[in-house]
């Protein structure tokens, strides 16, 4: 077996930091040492099959994203991104591990779902993955299967207040998939926005000649996010139901979290980059000589942008310090302007949703170290340990200690990153983050001990990855 010595770095956990080096044998971490230290006696840098020097620089656990969609079927097309594409491009910005969501449609068997999802990852990704189980059809049968998910290592599942006719579950569905999730520790995730009042406004928007990429949001007010949110609050707290909330944009869901929370119920929340930094005042502004106004479609999402002006964004990074936000995931989920999100040229309702993040999360939050946002070990913690202990894999993946992965990045903080859709790996023919400038980099990214991103070099292959087992959530009381 291949053995590894990180040494001169800063080790940053989600509870200190300090200078350490760290030992990998094989795929696990051995030992995290005083630097210099011997190991029995034995010069570890003379002994080890690889040295790298990380002096000046932070070493830090892979980071976890919980939420992506490889794949995933949409608007009438397809996520751009493959679990092979996908995943190398998440390598490339840090990310060591992944969850996506195998879906199950209304009519379809929760089973097949999951083994269809198998099937696309398998053989495919570049780093570990799992899976989330999207219940979109909840009847005796898909109740029934969800019974067994924990034994397939799927430990949590997602239900929508959004989207009728696609993912929709109303509020006698939520009861009964709670009523699952109570009984089983399966963790409830939820897209919390009134789906059929949303509709309406839509329908009312383009009915009125409103129909550019910016109505989308306007349609899909904070106010619909809000309600929704407390209903999946008061309903989980009726059935007993752990509830994790994807997603947040809006400072008052995030105000129906904290008062939850504050009551001891076990309610949690992710937002993602998008919801930190873009606007729906950059959306209205965007134009392009090629797309017109149209190019606001490249910041079509749902949840959407919300208004600047409103502070949603200050707000929600308030809510990564106080803890009322838990986690920050990406939600990937890219398409294409070209022959994708143009499906929604002449009307915003057609647009395919979702923007592309995945390699640029861990870049974009130490972002926010960068300007005092939230620190060091807050920055660990979102990223990569609470993601772990949320979705069970703490101990494997989340932390860097002997037993667990050797999932290691060495990130640079003298080093810079510039994104653009020219230079990304994602399968993307833009960028959501053109132009954005990062006062760091990703220098070294090791998966279960081997370098798969080192110097500008992508060193790793297709079906580097393996499925990741879960377990129970830790956060569960």
């Amino acid at each position: 077996m291949t053995t590894t010595l990180i040494s001169g770095g800063t080790v940053v956990s989600a509870t200190g930091r300090g200078e350490a080096d760290v030992l990998i044998d094989g795929e696990t971490i051995v030992a995290v040492l005083a630097p210099g230290s011997h190991l029995l006696g034995t010069d570890l840098a003379a002994s080890v099959d690889t040295v790298i020097d990380a002096t000046g620089k932070y070493v830090i656990p892979g980071g976890i994203d919980a939420h992506t969609h490889m794949e995933l079927p949409f608007g009438g097309t397809n996520a751009s991104d493959t679990f092979e594409t996908g995943t190398r491009a998440a390598a490339w910005g840090g990310t060591t591990s992944i969850i996506d969501f195998a879906v199950q449609k209304y009519g379809e068997r929760v089973q097949d779902g999951l083994a269809a999802w198998h099937a696309k990852a398998a053989g495919n990704c570049a780093i570990d993955y799992g899976f989330h189980q999207i219940v979109g059809g909840v009847d005796d049968d898909s109740l029934q299967a969800m019974r067994g998910l924990v034994d397939e290592g799927v430990s949590s599942f997602k239900l929508f207040m959004a989207y009728p006719g696609v993912f929709y579950s109303d509020d006698a569905q939520i009861l009964k998939a709670m009523q699952v999730s109570a009984d089983t520790g399966l963790l409830t995730m939820m897209h919390a926005e009134n789906g059929p009042a949303i509709d309406v406004l839509a329908a009312q928007l383009a009915e009125a000649g409103k129909k550019a990429p910016y109505y989308h949001g306007i349609a899909r007010a904070w106010q619909m996010e809000e309600e929704a949110t407390h209903r999946a609050i008061m309903l989980a707290n009726l059935t007993g139901a752990p509830l994790y909330v994807v997603h947040v944009s809006a400072k008052q869901a995030v105000e129906q979290l904290a008062w939850a929370r504050d009551q001891g119920w076990n309610v949690f929340g992710e937002t993602c980059p998008q919801y930190l930094y873009l606007s729906l005042e950059e959306q209205l502004g965007a134009f392009s000589e090629e797309w017109g106004q149209f190019e606001g479609a490249k910041w079509v999402c749902s949840t959407p942008l919300r208004s600047r002006g409103e502070g949603h964004q200050h707000h929600m990074w308030q809510a990564l310090r106080t803890n009322d936000i838990q986690m920050v995931s990406t939600d990937h989920c890219p398409f294409c302007m070209k022959g994708q999100k143009e499906l929604g040229l002449d009307d915003f309702r057609a647009i395919p949703n979702g923007i592309g993040s995945v390699e640029h999360r861990m870049d974009l939050m130490y972002q926010g170290v960068v300007t005092g946002k939230i620190t060091l070990e807050r920055w660990v913690e979102l990223t990569s340990t609470t993601p772990a202990r949320m979705f069970g894999l703490y101990g494997r993946k989340g932390v860097i200690q002997p037993g667990a992965d050797g999932d290691v990045v060495v990130y640079d903080p003298n080093g810079h990153t510039s994104i653009s859709a020219a230079t990304h790996h994602m399968n993307m023919d833009h960028s959501a983050w053109d132009g954005f400038e990062i006062d760091g980099q990703v220098d070294t990214v090791i998966s279960r001990g081997k370098v798969i991103v080192d110097g500008g070099a992508y060193h790793g292959a297709k079906g580097d990855g393996r499925f990741l087992k879960r377990g129970l959530s830790q956060y569960l009381i």
